[in-house]
């Protein structure tokens, strides 16, 4: 179709040739296509009253193209703009016979459709758009402080109620009561008296390998409770049991009272009850007291025989025979003073019974005191015999001899602190190696100061203590015989002091008699 200037109907060309030619530049047109007419429009002519259109012809186009600018069509949408281009701006949309625009850019709204004229009338139909998904920033997440916070609150909390709950119980439970132990055949009962009333823990005395001793009362009475842990329950029953050994019983053994069990499962405790002696052990005496020679002697000879009534095996006696025991730890810590300072023998947890006929109880060879162990059991060489064990026993009993020695003032030269045996030379927390060396291997012993030997008694004294802890075990004394020359050398040894006063005294008679003048007369 053709639209003249000035004309208003449109003459329909299409189809009857392929295109129209060129003409006047302010002319409109109508652009013939071989396929199809197509609605252009040009720039606007102000020549009359009409607005006439310039249309200019494009070859070669196959689809109607309508582009409405969008600042143009939002201020007036009768306002239209129709806009020819090549065929391959439209090649995307084909077999649409209206022109409907359903795409836009920020500022042109276009479509594309084929057929004469089909982009005269435009159409816009927006694509529909899902909703957008609004995206939640992550949220952030929880700080590690918070994190161990919120983990260990409830861990502290239940801590702090398990405490709570131990020491309201611990509160509230009632004081121990007697448990008999009743675990072996033939175990007699407690002594009636630990029965009467619970035991009361006064003060802490003295902590060791396998326990604590505690002062405690019954009744009246002062008694010494050694406690056990439950771990070391072999220990607490062999002591238990060299105590309840048939006929032992000796004034310078440890007087035992009863065996106990206190609490139950893991709270459990075994106790060991005995006399109670205040001065203590004899380590503990000697570091803050000398010793004249008369005490010397007196501790010096009930530890010597309160040590050869473990060792004897006496077989016929009226209360009932006694087999020989071995001590195993003898040393001057478990050595007790009575108030007398009487010697008494305690703390039997690893001694050993040899009864005849039967076969000795646990006879691991080193075990004890590093301090007080004999050369063949530093260097593991034991013979697993009853002697060689009393032996081992007669080897330390000499170095606490030695210790009394070295506290007594009886020798003219002073009297220096105390120290344990080998303190001087190993120090005094020696290794097993440091012993090693300076006992089996150089063969060294404590020394004895040249005071001591010129001392009368004392002299004497040394000489038996180096036979007790003679290198070859053969060669030691017994337990019985170092009793017999401690008494003997405190017999002739008064003797001699008795024998020197009554001469002194003699002299200084004499001598006053000699030198008094005679009393003149009163006349």
């Amino acid at each position: 179709m053709l639209l003249l200037p000035g004309q208003n109907e449109m003459l329909d060309v299409c189809g009857g040739r392929d295109f129209l030619s060129d003409r006047r530049a302010s002319e409109g047109y109508i652009v013939v296509v071989k396929s199809s007419c197509c609605y252009c429009s040009g720039e606007e002519l102000r020549a009359g009253p009409r607005r006439l259109l310039r249309v200019h012809v494009f070859h070669f186009i196959l689809k109607c193209f309508h582009g409405i600018k969008d600042d143009v069509y939002r201020q007036d949408p009768r306002r239209k703009e129709h806009v020819c281009h090549l065929a391959d701006f439209c090649t995307r949309l084909v077999h649409r016979q209206e022109c409907v625009a359903t795409e836009e850019s920020p500022q042109v709204f276009f479509c594309c459709c084929e057929g004469n004229y089909c982009n005269e009338k435009f159409t816009h139909l927006p694509e529909a758009v899902p909703p957008a998904v609004k995206i939640q920033p992550p949220q952030p997440g929880p700080s590690l402080l918070g994190v161990l916070v919120y983990s260990l609150l409830p861990f502290g909390i239940l801590c702090l109620a398990l405490v709570l709950g131990c020491w309201t119980y611990h509160q509230r439970k009632p004081p121990y009561r007697h448990v008999d132990i009743g675990q072996g055949a033939g175990l007699p009962p407690p002594s009636p008296l630990v029965g009467l009333k619970p035991l009361q823990l006064l003060e802490l005395k003295a902590r060791g390998r396998f326990g604590c001793v505690w002062k405690a009362q019954l009744l009246s009475e002062y008694v010494a409770v050694k406690i056990f842990p439950i771990q070391d329950k072999q220990s607490w029953q062999n002591e238990r049991d060299i105590y309840l050994t048939e006929g032992f019983k000796h004034e310078n053994i440890l007087h035992y009272i009863s065996a106990e069990k206190r609490g139950t499962n893991l709270q459990m405790e075994l106790w060991l009850v005995t006399e109670f002696h205040e001065r203590g052990s004899l380590t503990d005496y000697l570091k803050g007291n000398p010793l004249s020679w008369p005490q010397l002697c007196h501790i010096s000879a009930s530890m010597s025989r309160g040590l050869a009534y473990l060792h004897e095996d006496l077989p016929y006696r009226a209360e009932g025979p006694k087999p020989a025991i071995a001590h195993r730890d003898f040393k001057s810590k478990n050595v007790l003073l009575k108030m007398d300072l009487t010697a008494v023998i305690a703390d039997f947890g690893l001694a050993v019974c040899f009864e005849p006929g039967k076969p000795p109880g646990d006879t691991h060879g080193q075990v004890g005191t590093w301090r007080y162990m004999a050369p063949e059991v530093l260097e593991g060489a034991i013979n697993f015999q009853r002697d060689a064990f009393l032996r081992i026993d007669m080897y330390a009993l000499g170095l606490v001899l030695w210790e009394l020695v070295s506290r007594c003032t009886a020798s003219d030269g002073p009297v220096g602190e105390y120290q344990l045996p080998f303190e001087e030379e190993v120090g005094q927390h020696p290794s097993l190696e440091d012993l090693q060396d300076v006992v089996v291997h150089k063969k060294m012993r404590p020394v004895f100061k040249d005071c001591w030997i010129k001392h009368p008694g004392l002299g004497q004294l040394c000489e038996t203590i180096e036979e007790c802890w003679d290198h070859d075990a053969e060669a030691r004394l017994s337990a019985g015989c170092v009793e017999e020359r401690i008494s003997t050398i405190s017999k002739t040894t008064n003797t001699i002091n008795t024998s020197t006063s009554e001469c002194l005294v003699s002299m200084m008679t004499s001598d006053s008699d000699t030198d008094l003048p005679p009393k003149e007369s009163s006349t």
